[in-house]
């Protein structure tokens, strides 16, 4: 690595917390909300994030029970290493609008949140959303359940 490629290190400037979000794209169906965020890992705690990983993928039960009072509708984590060796966190998600955060009375969200408190930097950076795209014979229950947490359809 090049004395410059060593200087740089990738910047994180975490949206502020009262951001109510983008706006969405035309695609996006009324009452969803897509995000696509990230965060960079606290230097020394990627084995950390492993650990958080392994836990949520150890508890799909739980997880899923989480889901309808979040109103998500899809969630997918992915890690990425930078050129400049920072190791960061990107979250995929889509939801309804009404849904709300991790209860942490629930011992799963309660996990979830102190393993994101540990591993990664305080905030997200949010990424812009431009189009979405799902099979039409999807749609329909993805905007009952958005609504509702349930599809009773």
């Amino acid at each position: 690595m090049s004395n410059v490629e060593q200087s740089f290190q990738m910047p994180f400037t975490p949206t502020p917390r009262d951001f109510s979000g983008f706006p969405m794209p035309a695609s996006v169906p009324k009452g969803m909300r897509l995000e696509l965020s990230r965060s960079r890992i606290r230097p020394g705690q990627e084995e950390t994030f492993d650990e958080w990983m392994n836990m949520l993928n150890s508890r799909p039960d739980e997880l899923q029970e989480s889901l309808p009072a979040e109103r998500q509708l899809f969630e997918a984590t992915f890690r990425h290493t930078e050129a400049d060796g920072s190791t960061w966190i990107y979250h995929l998600s889509l939801m309804g609008e009404d849904g709300r955060g991790n209860d942490e009375s629930i011992p799963i969200d309660a996990a979830h949140v102190a393993y994101s408190k540990q591993a990664k930097e305080p905030g997200w950076e949010e990424l812009e959303p431009r189009f979405m795209l799902a099979p039409a014979q999807l749609l329909a229950s993805m905007k009952r359940y958005a609504e509702s947490g349930h599809d009773n359809g």
